[in-house]
């Protein structure tokens, strides 16, 4: 049944989801005139705006927080491993194809995040939304917000959090020996059992606090540390970028089979590490609360240009600048980081690389489950059920920093290449209701003063935004 999950996997992502991405996100950065680029600043700008208080003196969730949250999910293991992986597959020409790929999904992440701010709901003092949302209240098709839910969660809350936690526990292996035959992997997963159910039946705003701190301490000393080995090795860097841009357009290597080649893994390591256009970082978008929708679309640009251009760079120069060569199936993965590492900083450098893995990965969890709470919320909003669920997504976690899920990463994979393929033609087809909230702030913004928002001044009946 693997094998058979493998191949399906493999052509869902290698055929139909890159064609999707790439084309849809080409199509977005011409409809707005590349709003990624041209209203970054902007983007800076509101990230810094601070939330108002709820009716009953709770804190809301301000735009930074959303975006730490939806970082927090990005920014996992994937980050490490997953570009090291890409390195030693499709050579160091990976790296610009993955640039490239940050660039343009970040429109394909503006409008999806534009609509769901559009088409959030009120939630208490909160609020929540995401595709299912769009779904069921721009195109009327609840039963595809559900089909998206489930995906989702099976992918976020069970699929991806058994895995983050598997990889957490097994960074340990190195400092233990016959590791896996201990009962360490069990206390492992059971304190991060507690810590997660500690952060998430906090509720909403305590994950965003959690990841509001978690979330730019670790990612301002990765990127440090990256900084770092750069500027001791910066005799290296005129190689580095020769080599990268050489071996990005070496079209012998192409002939030789386009699946391997730099194209093809580094597009398909940037889309899938900033998850650009896949439906999942919306769902944190939509609990902001900002005064314009299009403000938290270009915040969410910024969580991709974080998650790629900065950290899965940090990974990259890293490996680059050491010398030691990646090999697909011999050297790549965390051996490959860490002997890297290792080459650039001394031996001190494994217990960074272990203590970002650590870092890294319960952001994710985190990130992941707010994911999932809000996709199950909009399947049945029931307390007593959504405790239940908590339960199962704690045990997940519980069982993966014992076992290795090599069947559930492909039934992960499938699932949230499943959700990425129903929200690109879902975002494809609302597109011009977030290119029309784009026109209406491009306006505002021109005239000055304080910039609003009503649902009815773009056509859009049935919101929040009254």
């Amino acid at each position: 049944m693997n094998d058979i999950l493998t191949k399906v996997n493999d052509a869902m992502y290698t055929y139909i989801l890159l064609i999707l991405l790439v084309g849809v996100g080409v199509y977005f950065t011409v409809r707005t005139r590349g709003v990624q680029l041209r209203l970054l600043k902007d983007g800076l700008k509101s990230m810094l705006d601070k939330a108002p208080e709820g009716e009953h003196g709770e804190k809301k969730v301000s735009s930074f927080q959303a975006l730490m949250i939806s970082t927090a999910s990005r920014v996992g293991t994937g980050n490490i491993a997953g570009i090291a992986t890409a390195i030693a597959a499709g050579g160091p020409g990976a790296v610009f194809w993955m640039w490239l790929m940050a660039v343009i999904g970040g429109a394909s992440a503006f409008i999806e995040s534009t609509l769901a701010q559009i088409y959030k709901i009120k939630d208490g003092d909160h609020f929540r939304g995401g595709p299912s949302y769009y779904m069921q209240k721009a195109l009327g098709k609840r039963w595809l917000g559900i089909l998206f839910s489930i995906a989702l969660i099976i992918c976020f809350a069970y699929g991806f959090n058994g895995l983050q936690s598997f990889n957490m526990s097994s960074s340990l292996e190195y400092y233990i020996p016959n590791y896996s035959s201990t009962y360490v992997p069990m206390i492992v997963g059971a304190l991060l059992a507690l810590s997660t159910a500690f952060v998430i039946w906090g509720g909403v705003h305590r994950i965003g606090f959690i990841t509001s701190v978690l979330v730019p301490v670790m990612a301002v000393i990765y990127i440090l540390i990256g900084l770092f080995t750069m500027f001791t090795h910066v005799g290296e860097l005129p190689r580095v970028f020769s080599v990268i841009f050489e071996n990005a357009f070496d079209f012998r290597a192409m002939a030789g089979g386009l699946a391997g080649s730099a194209v093809v893994v580094g597009i398909k390591r940037g889309l899938f590490s900033n998850e650009a256009g896949m439906g999942s970082a919306p769902n944190a978008s939509a609990s902001a609360d900002v005064d314009h929708p299009v403000k938290q679309g270009l915040v969410q640009v910024i969580s991709v240009f974080i998650d790629t251009l900065l950290i899965c760079s940090s990974t990259a120069m890293m490996l680059l600048v050491s010398g030691i060569q990646g090999e697909s199936g011999v050297m790549d993965g965390i051996p490959y980081v860490q002997a890297a590492i290792s080459a650039n900083v001394g031996s001190w450098g494994i217990h960074f690389i272990t203590f970002s893995i650590f870092a890294f990965a319960f952001s994710s969890l985190i990130g992941n489950y707010f994911y999932a709470e809000s996709n199950f919320l909009f399947i049945k909003d029931n307390k007593l059920l959504l405790n239940l669920f908590r339960i199962t997504c704690i045990a997940a976690i519980f069982l993966g920093a014992q076992a290795d899920f090599s069947l559930m990463w492909n039934i992960a994979d499938i699932t949230m290449g499943f959700m990425a393929i129903i929200n690109i033609l879902v975002i494809f087809l609302l597109g011009n209701i977030a290119i029309r909230a784009l026109k209406h702030y491009e306006e505002q913004k021109k005239k000055g003063g304080e910039i609003t928002f009503r649902g009815e001044e773009i056509g859009v009946k049935d919101t929040v935004w009254k």
